[in-house]
This record gives C-alpha cells, structure tokens and sequence, in this order.
C-alpha cells in the first residue's frame, strides 16, 4: 500500500481492529488506471522500478493531490459496502476523485 494503515485509519475514522486494506488496494489501482500510470511511493521506489524495467510509462510518485484521490476512494468504498444504497441521497461530490487526478493522467490514446 501507497498510503500508511494509520493515515487511511484516521481518515476513516476507524480503530486498529478493521481490515480496510482491500478498499485501499482498489482505490489505488482505480487511481492508477485512471491515470494510466504507476504509481510509487517515493522517488528511490520508482527509480528503482525504472532500472529494472517495470514502472511502466510515465510513471509518477505519489504526492498530495493524489493521496487525497486515493483517500476520497477508500473511504466511498468503505461506506458503501453493498451494491444498493437505499434511502440515502445520492450527489458527486464538486471536487470529486476525478477532478484530482485529472492534471496527472495520461492520454488514454485514440
């Protein structure tokens, strides 16, 4: 995981005794494929990622706007465990995921 267990805790407002990390693993890769690049934690991880031929193209270490995107995920997936959400309003947010990783995605091609 990109994002330490304690910060995804205190975002969520969770104790030590729930397993979230499923919801941050999807979240990250939702990111990721929204972007259509790899993502690392810090600049040594992608380096070493380059070296040996595995980052991808145009990959990108993760900074502010993008753990906020990852967060904002984790957290819609952890409320909405189910597949139907009844009796509750339903809204996008105005400075949604999207809009975050927008500036860092790549081209998705043709």
């Amino acid at each position: 995981m990109l994002i330490s267990d304690d910060r995804v805790r205190a975002h969520l407002r969770i104790g030590i005794d729930e397993d979230v990390s499923v919801y941050v693993g999807a979240a990250e890769s939702l990111a990721a494929e929204f972007m259509n690049r790899n993502i690392y934690a810090n600049v040594l991880e992608m380096t070493a990622a380059v070296l040996d031929g595995t980052a991808g193209e145009s990959p990108i270490v993760m900074n502010d706007l993008i753990q906020a995107a990852v967060l904002l995920i984790t957290g819609h997936l952890y409320a909405n465990r189910e597949d139907v959400v009844v009796g509750a309003p339903v809204a996008k947010l105005p400075m949604g995921t999207m809009d975050l990783l927008q500036p860092y995605r790549k081209c998705m091609g043709v």
